[in-house]
């Protein structure tokens, strides 16, 4: 269950108020018009076979990150050194590593630690669904949110299918991985990567066939997944070592879920 701002608010007036509520009310108003609001969700919206174009980023290059979960060991780490770099509001997280106990006919459950973030997808369907724009995708495939222009309608948080997209607390504006591009462009890591005590985590550049992310990707070609293909979002984090009953049965925030065992 999402947590509600903790900071009062005045009632707002009747009249239709300039900037990211006025817009809001607009397109409330608008969606009701034309009968849409209830229709279709974001998510199927987004189903559609396009994507606007590409806004400038690290010429060359396409970042993608890869997670050996056998070598995670659920620390949180990388949460925490996450929420350090880009202090997002305290309760809400980029990243975070989900808990699964995995139920075993006959064997006592296991528990499997599962990092997730922003997927940073090929074909990203938070993109086309933001109506104002803000949300966009780089040319080296880095998704981002431009919180100036974010209305806080929520139309990405409900198109993404991995959940990693929330309204921040704070500023009422989307938020997400950013893969900590400000930190790339300096050639530094993603603090999540840097600090993951495991080296569960690599991030490295997809179109250099001689990156450590393409020669580890290379060695354990059989054992690369990712979440939910059928979605057909091309995600660019993969895995090794995801058990499969996770590929397409993972959803939500919960500290520890239960999965059983097919």
């Amino acid at each position: 269950m999402a947590l509600e701002p903790t900071t009062a608010r005045t009632q707002a007036p009747e009249t239709v108020q300039p900037g990211k509520r006025g817009f809001l009310q607009d397109l409330v108003a608008l969606a009701t018009t034309f009968g849409v609001a209830g229709a279709a969700s974001p998510a199927a919206a987004a189903i559609a076979d396009y994507q606007p174009p590409r806004r400038e980023g690290m010429k060359g290059k396409r970042w993608g990150m890869l997670v050996d979960i056998r070598k995670c060991i659920g620390c949180q780490a990388c949460t925490v050194s996450c929420s350090v770099e880009n202090q997002p509001p305290i309760g809400q997280f980029r990243t975070t590593v989900l808990q699964y106990e995995v139920d075993r006919p006959n064997e006592a459950p296991a528990m499997v630690s599962l990092p997730r973030l922003c997927n940073h997808c090929e074909e990203p369907p938070c993109v086309p669904v933001c109506p104002v724009q803000a949300t966009f995708q780089r040319e080296d495939g880095i998704v981002l949110v431009d919180g100036d222009r974010c209305v806080g309608c929520g139309y990405c948080v409900q198109a993404c299918p991995y959940d990693a997209r929330f309204i921040n607390h704070e500023t009422q504006t989307a938020d997400k991985c950013t893969f900590c591009d400000h930190r790339l462009e300096v050639g530094l890591l993603p603090a999540c990567v840097e600090s993951c005590v495991g080296g569960a985590r690599v991030i490295g550049d997809l179109n250099d066939e001689h990156s450590e992310i393409n020669r580890r990707m290379a060695e354990h070609e059989r054992d690369i997944k990712v979440l939910k293909p059928g979605m057909k979002t091309q995600p660019r984090v993969f895995y090794i070592g995801l058990p499969d009953q996770f590929v397409n049965g993972v959803d939500g925030q919960a500290s520890v879920r239960l999965v059983a065992h097919d």
